[in-house]
C-alpha cells in the first residue's frame, strides 16, 4: 500500500497537466469562465452521482457544522487554480506553467507544514528543504525564460 500513497500524487500531477491543457484548449473555443463553469458543473455531476446514485461516500455530512471557516475555501480556491491554469497554459505552454504551479504549490505546502496551518501538525523545515524550493524556483526561472 505505500507505493500507492506515492503513486496517487503522482497521478495527480500527471492529470494536472492533462486537464490543464485540455481546459487551456476548451477555454480558447468557449471562453475562460464558460470553461471553468462546465469543467466544474461536469465534476459536481460525477461527484453527485457517486454519492448519492452509487453511495460510493464514507463521510457523514451531520458533522458539516463542525467545518471551520477556511474548509468553505476549497470552492472559491478551486475555481481561482482552475482559472490560473487555463489562462497559464495556453500562454506559457504545458511543461513551463506546470513547472510554476508546482514550484508555488511546494514553496505554499512548505510554509504551511512549517506554520502548522490549517489544522496539521507543525513540521520542522530543514535546510535542504528550503534548498529544494529554492533549486525549484530556479528551475521555474529555467523554464520560463524563453
Amino acid at each position: 500500500m505505500n507505493w500507492l500513497i506515492w503513486f496517487l500524487p503522482c497521478l495527480a500531477g500527471m492529470l494536472m497537466a492533462v486537464q490543464g491543457s485540455i481546459n487551456g484548449q476548451v477555454s480558447k473555443l468557449i471562453g475562460t469562465l464558460e470553461s471553468n463553469f462546465l469543467m466544474h458543473a461536469v465534476g459536481l455531476l460525477i461527484i453527485f452521482l457517486l454519492l448519492f446514485a452509487a453511495g460510493v461516500g464514507d463521510g457523514d455530512w451531520k458533522k458539516l457544522p463542525e467545518l471551520p471557516w477556511y474548509g468553505y475555501l476549497s470552492g472559491l480556491i478551486n475555481v481561482v487554480i482552475i482559472y490560473g491554469v487555463m489562462v497559464s497554459i495556453p500562454r506559457l505552454g504545458a511543461a513551463s506553467a506546470t513547472t510554476a504551479i508546482v514550484a508555488g504549490q511546494v514553496a505554499t505546502a512548505t510554509i504551511i507544514d512549517w506554520l502548522g496551518l490549517f489544522g496539521l501538525e507543525k513540521t520542522q523545515v530543514s535546510y535542504a528543504q528550503m534548498a529544494g524550493v529554492a533549486v525549484l524556483a530556479i528551475g521555474v526561472k529555467l523554464m520560463l525564460g524563453k
